[in-house]
C-alpha cells in the first residue's frame, strides 16, 4: 500500500449543469439568451448581440432557431 494522500485546497470542480432552462425572469422575450447565457456562464448581452449579429448575417435564419428554441425548452 501506499502511504499517498489527497490534499484539498480549495479548489473545487464546477458543479454539474442541470440542464438547459430558459431564463424568463431575466429574459426580454422568452427567456432563450439568458437561458443560453446562465448554461454556458456568459453574460446575457454578450449572447443577445450574437443573436443579433447571427440573424443578420444569416439572413433570418436565427430567428426560426430562437422560435424553436423557446417554444421546445422548459
Amino acid at each position: 500500500m501506499s502511504d499517498l494522500r489527497f490534499e484539498d485546497h480549495g479548489v473545487h470542480s464546477p458543479s454539474p449543469r442541470q440542464g438547459f432552462r430558459l431564463n424568463k425572469q431575466r429574459g426580454k422575450i422568452m427567456g432563450v439568451s439568458a437561458g443560453i447565457a446562465d448554461y454556458f456562464g456568459l453574460d446575457v448581452t454578450l449572447v443577445r448581440v450574437a443573436w443579433v449579429i447571427g440573424t443578420l448575417v444569416g439572413f433570418g435564419s436565427l430567428i426560426l432557431i430562437y422560435l424553436a428554441i423557446g417554444l421546445i425548452a422548459d
